[in-house]
């Protein structure tokens, strides 16, 4: 077999194969078997057809038709391993000579990954947040506790803000009751904004026993995006009686015996979470200047794959989890289908540049995944999947996924790579030093604003 690579442009490249008539041999013996399972013939037992009367019978294009589709993948495979390519997807096959007995001939396009120059990135500057945890934040912080072990006592007496209110709800659109816009004994805070736009006004000023009728817009279920009437009923009054902030309450709501104590590690946990936060934003920023430093050509087909499946899981899994279709979502975003589609496009973009740029690192830093690694990330994905690390770990490997965790787990590597040798200052202007943190692989994916799925595609076989 003879191949030649022709470069199409710095995504694409064309095939050129011939192939000696000698080489489809055992594709032929393989289509004269199975046409001899498929068919019979009378005086000729099944399986036992000879090739010459299969040629006369069935005609000898039928043959050749079953053996090229048989041996055009084992054939283009190996062009692709001769030419050195990293195929992206299913090549477009054009049989460009067919004689039998003589030669087959074909060209096989196909979307390539583009050979990237990484430059010295040793030099990225970037400025993150200064961590620092105010009494503000120590006293909200408290607060929201405090808020949680909150009691509430049935007062006779009109509801005001902050008051919990049982209320019954009832929607109608255009005078129908919404099949699910029926809800009963809902307990709601007045003031808190976690229900229905207009709701709080409604209320305030109720007595148990008494109702009030508004108009909103729904923000999800049947009749997302449209204006409905609400009845809301008031079955109940309670006020809220917070603890006190002292000893006891620290003993109540901690391990802690004192206040002080309690502060103390509200502040430390505070500080705990804004570095992570910091850490984050740095691989972010860097990956961002990173990204600026490489020019990185996009297959066309590839972007569009993209697009398409992240739009579909958008619809198909987080929306309709919320109740929400497109439509209803752009409209809560207050967005148009054209800023999404360019917000969207955008997304994919970048998806696809980190995922060359980061394994082009992969490459040239020579990274390796050892097995450990990959364990514990495998124990990370399967617990923020909510499966077990045997069920997580058994569908990987029957999804034939191991390869795609092995690639998360480089560019995790490659990022922290890029991390450690930039200089990150925060906005007092002092150099942070960013620990190697066991969470460094897992932000690269919210760095990257997703995994591109479409971009995850490793050699495909040509179909016939």
């Amino acid at each position: 077999m003879k191949s030649a690579v022709e470069t199409l442009n710095p995504t694409r490249v064309r095939l050129t194969v011939e192939v000696p008539f000698e080489e489809l041999k055992p594709s032929l013996d393989a289509a004269y078997k199975k046409i001899n399972q498929q068919v019979t013939v009378p005086g000729f037992r099944k399986g036992k057809i000879p090739a010459r009367v299969i040629d006369q019978r069935f005609g000898r294009g039928a043959v050749l038709e079953e053996a090229v589709n048989d041996a055009l993948p084992k054939f283009y495979t190996e062009a692709v391993n001769e030419g050195d390519l990293n195929p992206l997807g299913q090549p477009e096959v054009d049989i460009t000579e067919l004689k039998d007995n003589e030669v087959l001939a074909f060209t096989a396009e196909v979307d390539v990954r583009p050979t990237l120059e990484i430059p010295d990135y040793s030099g990225i500057e970037v400025e993150v947040d200064a961590v620092e945890v105010s009494d503000e934040d120590i006293e909200k912080s408290v607060e929201q506790l405090r808020e949680r072990f909150a009691s509430t006592s049935a007062v006779e007496r009109a509801a005001a803000e902050g008051d919990v209110v049982t209320i019954d709800l009832e929607a109608k659109v255009d005078g129908e009751v919404l099949e699910d816009g029926v809800a009963k004994g809902v307990s709601y805070t007045i003031g808190s904004g976690e229900l229905l736009d207009g709701i709080d006004e409604a209320v305030t000023g109720l007595e148990a026993g008494g109702s009030a009728t508004f108009t909103t817009e729904l923000k999800g279920g049947s009749a997302v995006g449209k204006e409905a009437e609400v009845t809301v009923d008031v079955t109940a009054v309670a006020t809220r009686e917070l603890p006190e902030l002292d000893d006891d309450f620290a003993q109540l709501a901690s391990e802690f015996d004192t206040l002080e104590e309690l502060q103390a590690d509200s502040r430390k946990r505070l500080e705990q979470m804004k570095k992570y936060d910091q850490a984050t934003q740095a691989q972010e920023r860097v990956l961002d200047a990173l990204l600026e430093l490489v020019e990185v050509p996009i297959p066309e087909k590839l972007l569009e794959d993209e697009i398409r499946t992240r739009k579909h899981n958008l619809e198909s899994h987080q929306l309709s989890q919320m109740g929400l279709d497109l439509e209803g979502y752009l409209k809560i975003q207050n967005k148009s289908a054209e800023e999404f589609d360019a917000e969207l496009k955008q997304q994919a973009e970048k998806g696809i540049k980190t995922q060359f740029v980061l394994d082009e690192l992969v490459t040239k830093e020579k990274l390796s995944v050892g097995q450990d690694e990959l364990t514990e990330h495998l124990m990370r994905r399967a617990q923020s999947s909510g499966m077990s690390p045997d069920q997580f770990a058994q569908a990987v490997v029957e999804g034939g996924q191991v390869p795609m965790l092995v690639g998360e787990v480089a560019r995790g590597k490659a990022l922290a790579a890029v991390v450690e040798a930039a200089t990150v200052k925060d906005t007092k202007g002092e150099v942070v030093d960013l620990d190697e943190e066991d969470e460094t692989a897992e932000t690269v994916t919210a760095a990257a604003e997703g995994e591109p799925e479409a971009a995850q595609t490793a050699e495909e076989k040509p179909e016939a």
